[in-house]
């Protein structure tokens, strides 16, 4: 069973950073996989007034401050924000504490705050661009790990995250080993 401390074998990981995510795509196809996108491991509902204040994130137990304190060293934080541009799903601050915190990357079908800061960072986050308004106003943060679907891509906990400049690819966490073989062969 897949849990927040499965690791890959460190030779599919150096094998996956060195192929593209276009070369990934077509080994995922030639496996039926045709559905690649963008990927998130928290899930977020619309925002509810009486929910959702920035006191919020003052309890340990929020879900985001929850979720960013407790994703594993060499993990990717993916968010769902259910496509909604309208607000940022994270900022300067959630990727620096990501990054101090060993993570390995961010993923949101939605914008974030500080984007300028944040494309000049040493850390990979793919998003969908900038917004400067909060995510309190439109989201709230519901579940951590947990299967979500986003970009009309099914994504498991655990699954491998890969993201390169044309984008972000999905690996079912037991193909990773022989997508990684074969696409090494391609």
């Amino acid at each position: 069973m897949i849990n927040a401390t499965t690791t890959l074998k460190p030779e599919t990981v150096e094998k996956l950073r060195r192929i593209s995510t276009a070369t990934l795509c077509t080994q995922l196809f030639k496996r039926g996989f045709r559905n690649v996108g963008l990927a998130f491991t928290t899930r977020n509902i619309p925002a509810r007034e009486d929910l959702d204040q920035i006191s919020g994130f003052e309890n340990p137990e929020h879900p985001q401050r929850k979720g960013i304190e407790s994703v594993p060293l060499g993990h990717v934080l993916v968010i769902d924000c259910r496509g909604e541009k309208r607000v940022a799903s994270g900022g300067q601050i959630l990727t620096t504490r990501l990054m101090v915190r060993g993570a390995a990357g961010l993923v949101s079908d939605g914008p974030v705050r500080d984007s300028g800061t944040i494309a000049e960072m040493d850390f990979p986050v793919y998003c969908a661009g900038g917004s400067a308004p909060l995510n309190l106003i439109h989201h709230h943060a519901i579940d951590l790990y947990v299967p979500i679907g986003c970009g009309g891509v099914a994504v498991y906990p655990g699954d491998v995250i890969v993201g390169d400049k044309e984008g972000v690819v999905v690996i079912p966490y037991h193909l990773a080993d022989e997508v990684a073989s074969d696409a090494a062969e391609q």
